[in-house]
């Protein structure tokens, strides 16, 4: 086969003149201008015939980069690829997204070759995987289960294999694969050339290249800079109750076209999907719990969409690459560095730009500061959009909308004329307004951080708390008499109330009743919660009464909130800060506790 600059109109391909023809007019075909870092990398000289070691940003280009890699060698001398049978190339990926994707990139890089391409994942017919692979093809591409599972049954023949490509390597480890890439691993030919591509290299990755691996190229186009060029981060600083509100108006603020929401776990995952849903929002879920089919059409949705909003976890959105995703919001903060370029990196891909805002709850503000600086990040610390500038955008876009040119049909024309007939402009124009916004969820007050930073703050008591300079103090109808103590009654009231124990001011005990503070901007949310988690008449802790007090409680009383800062319960220290739930580690609360001789009982 003839080199590029023997093609018809070489002059178009000049950038890829170093690549086979077949590969050259692919990418001309496809648009591309430039190769990127990682792609014009693992076709060096220096790469030729070597196993490569390859740590590149996730949006990087290095699907294409692989298989111009294996197509410079495969098509290297100007040979045609032979008919197809055992495959010469297997491509290994951790989730069933990532692996149609790589099957598609590389059907249309080696459109030209007459290769045939194979893909195994779960999800798909099983059966008609293997009557393919007895068919014969040129590359496999699969998930590690799959794959194991056709090799068991003789279906995988790998005896013919000149390259192995794990993508994603760290996550395929982190999802529990290794057994599965070892048995895979250990049935290929000694020859053949083995490419890891990993976006970060940890321990485990480093052991797997030593011992799969020959004198291996290490190639990183991470470089010192910051994390990704064509993401813009933003960090908002909020209390630990109005996460959900946050997300509501950044939703709203940027109205993105594609938004991706990252949680921690799949319960919170299935909670924020219910709640945009009911707010409104066209949102669809993926976690753990949610089937292949459940996972397709909640894809399906987006690509067409029919959906704008995804809630995920991290793993789940693994693979994902949705052209339209221009916003990623880490709802929870990611467990460290790489996960937070991980997730951030399903936007800002192919030169498009991005933007990824970090919610995150104001004690864990010096955490996040920590990891924008480990991940050479330079992110823009802001506020929240309140609703005002929610809605001056709101105001914007639909300017913006309206003052299109558009050609209108016939019955378009007719309807404006019968419009305009009966009614005037203005009242026209308000009817428009009025129309656009009713489609819209409506923006959420947040609560002001603003004083918790103050430049007086050497002037105030030492036993001043921050946040708490307009409270309310709240009764219940326990006091010392009934045992009762800051170490139960703290949890308590963030299970009654739903509030954190930061949200909690002074405590004074009294001896038929408590006192309590709470911030008044948390006192309608408070006392609702507390009304719809009372069961008065019950022995357990729904049956305490809790209600505003009608006064302050008297100085004498004893004040019994600790000094210093709570230690987070051990159980409740992954979630997203938003206190102690029912059953987070301790026993439930039994009823009022009755006095004896030998301390308070223990809840």
């Amino acid at each position: 086969m003839d080199n590029a600059g023997s093609l018809p109109g070489a002059a178009n391909a000049a950038p890829f003149a170093a690549l086979p023809a077949a590969l050259a007019a692919a990418l001309t075909a496809r648009g591309y201008a430039a190769l990127t870092a990682v792609q014009a990398a693992v076709i060096e000289p220096e790469a030729a015939g070597r196993d490569l070691v390859v740590s590149a940003r996730t949006g990087s280009g290095k699907t294409v980069a692989f298989g111009l890699a294996m197509g410079a060698e495969l098509l290297g001398a100007g040979q045609p690829l032979p008919p197809a049978g055992a495959p010469l190339a297997l491509v290994v990926a951790p989730t069933r997204e990532l692996a149609l994707q790589v099957s598609r990139e590389l059907t249309w890089l080696f459109a030209g070759t007459g290769a045939t391409v194979t893909t195994c994942v779960g999800g798909m017919d099983p059966s008609r995987e293997r009557r393919s692979l007895y068919q014969g093809a040129h590359f496999v591409v699969g998930t590690p289960g799959r794959l194991r599972d056709h090799l068991e049954r003789g279906a995988l023949d790998l005896s013919a294999l000149k390259f192995v490509v794990l993508d994603e390597a760290d996550e395929m480890l982190d999802m529990g694969f290794r057994e599965d890439l070892e048995e895979l691993l250990d049935a290929t030919p000694t020859e053949r050339r083995t490419l890891l591509f990993s976006a970060t290299l940890p321990k485990p990755i480093v052991a797997l290249a030593k011992r799969y691996q020959h004198d291996a190229l290490r190639i990183s186009t991470v470089g010192d800079e910051q994390g990704h060029g064509d993401i813009a981060y933003q960090v908002v600083t909020v209390s630990p109750s109005d996460i959900e509100n946050a997300v509501v108006n950044l939703l709203r603020f940027h109205e993105a076209e594609t938004a991706m929401l990252f949680c921690a776990t799949r319960d919170n995952v299935r909670h924020l999907h219910a709640t945009l849903v009911e707010r409104g929002f066209a949102a669809v879920a993926l976690s753990g719990e949610h089937s292949q089919n459940e996972r397709n059409q909640a894809l399906q949705a987006l690509r067409d969409k029919r959906a704008r909003v995804c809630v995920a976890t991290d793993v789940a959105a693994r693979g994902i690459d949705i052209a339209s995703l221009s916003l990623v919001i880490h709802v929870e903060i990611p467990r460290d560095a790489e996960a937070l370029q991980h997730r951030s990196g399903r936007t800002g891909r192919a030169g498009k730009k991005g933007t990824a805002v970090l919610i995150v709850p104001y004690p864990r503000r010096r955490r996040v500061e920590m990891m924008l600086r480990g991940a050479r990040i330079d992110a823009e610390w802001m506020d929240v959009p309140g609703p005002a500038a929610i809605r001056a955008q709101d105001h914007e876009r639909l300017i913006a909308t309206l003052t299109q040119p558009i050609e209108p049909s016939e019955a378009e024309s007719e309807l404006a004329g019968r419009l305009l007939a009966t009614m005037d402009p203005e009242e026209l124009a308000l009817a428009l307004v009025r129309a656009h916004a009713s489609r819209l969820p409506e923006p959420e007050e947040l609560i002001d951080l603003s004083a918790r930073v103050k430049p007086d703050r050497q002037a105030r008591p030492a036993h001043h708390r921050e946040g708490f300079d307009d409270t309310v103090w709240f009764r219940m109808d326990i006091g010392r008499r009934h045992n009762a103590d800051p170490r139960w009654l703290l949890p308590l009231l963030c299970r009654r109330g739903h509030v954190t124990r930061n949200e909690i001011g002074a405590i004074r005990i009294a001896a038929n009743e408590t006192f309590f503070q709470i911030p008044r901007a948390l006192e309608a949310r408070f006392r609702a919660a507390v009304a719809r988690t009372a069961n008065p008449g019950s022995e357990d802790e729904s049956g305490i009464t809790i209600d505003l007090s009608p006064e302050t409680p008297r100085d004498a009383a004893r004040e019994n909130r600790p000094r210093g800062p709570q230690r987070p319960d051990r159980n409740n220290d992954r979630g997203n800060d938003r206190g102690p739930r029912p059953g987070g580690g301790r026993p439930p609360f039994k009823g009022k506790p009755k006095p004896h001789r030998k301390g308070p009982r223990q809840p």
